[in-house]
């Protein structure tokens, strides 16, 4: 482990053990300063994130820009103090912290034993909104996770998210998709981040304009499966409580091959993450590269 992978480390540790003692209102403070410090320093994420705000919002100022980047560092910075803090949080602050629309279409799809997936974009909280599911709908799921670096770093996600009622597959290995279809097919939920391709093999989806990759996962899930696939879509307001909608679900497509039914639903998927988007970008943590006109060949998303 290189001393920046020990640094890494050490610096989620803290705020594990840490963040999660200090009152809320500290840790709201708290949070907000350090996303105005970042948001000065301008680092890549703030100005990725910019760039990536600007295909959203193609007519927008560079002061408007440069307003919503800081709207999002402060965002951003509020996921992290509350994910720091969530292990701590009593089963009541859980249910009252999120407030979500259109739930029948997940309870709804529970009951009918086909199984459900939910596919979310980086808005907002999404452990939030599975710790509120499995905390107010009893209802234990299962997703997938990405390897990071140092390798306790992963262990500590893991271990955070399994605390929270989760089943944490990881994204490398190719086992995780056998798994994934096995829990729905047993009437299960499968809950997946789904706006950012980590392969580089995904399908292909016009984006705001432009043209992006998703993961071809939650489409093919659905298909091979029989689960009922539905988007979720997350955001904040002035209030400490989280707001989320459960959109309708993307049917699979009469005609076509599978390949042409991925990408009909991805499309979909993709459709449905962008009203969300577009209607609360500064809760958008997309802080990577992500249309294929941004991204370097050589080597794919970063």
């Amino acid at each position: 482990m290189t001393a920046a992978d020990r640094l890494t480390d050490a610096l989620y540790g803290l705020g594990w053990s840490t963040v999660k003692k200090l009152p809320e209102p500290v840790a709201v403070r708290l949070g907000t300063s350090v996303a105005d410090l970042a948001w000065k320093q301008r680092g890549k994420g703030v100005q990725r994130l910019e760039s990536n705000y600007a295909h959203v919002l193609p007519d927008a100022t560079p002061e408007r820009l440069r307003e919503l980047s800081r709207a999002g560092m402060r965002s951003y910075l509020r996921y992290w103090m509350e994910s720091f803090r969530l292990p701590s949080w009593s089963e009541e602050r859980i249910r009252t912290g999120f407030d979500v629309k259109d739930l029948h279409h997940l309870t709804d799809g529970l009951a009918s034993g086909r199984g459900v997936i939910l596919a979310l974009p980086h808005l907002a909280n999404w452990d939030l909104a599975g710790a509120w599911v499995t905390t107010e709908l009893r209802t234990p799921f299962t997703t997938v996770a990405e390897r990071l670096r140092p390798e306790t770093l992963y262990d500590r996600f893991v271990a955070y998210r399994e605390g929270l009622g989760m089943e944490v597959l990881p994204h490398s290995g190719g086992t995780a998709f056998g798994t994934l279809a096995r829990r729905l097919r047993d009437g299960g939920l499968v809950c997946l981040v789904a706006d950012r391709d980590l392969s580089a093999s995904g399908v292909e989806v016009g984006f705001f304009g432009d043209t992006a990759r998703m993961p071809a996962g939650p489409a093919l899930l659905a298909q091979q499966t029989g689960a009922q696939l539905l988007p979720v879509t997350l955001w904040y307001d002035d209030t400490p409580v989280m707001k989320g909608r459960v959109h309708a679900p993307i049917e699979v497509p009469e005609t076509g091959d599978k390949a042409a039914r991925t990408s009909v639903m991805t499309q979909a998927l993709a459709d449905a993450f962008a009203t969300g988007i577009a209607d609360h970008p500064e809760d958008w943590h997309m802080l990577q590269r992500l249309w294929l006109a941004d991204l370097d060949p050589a080597k794919g998303p970063s």
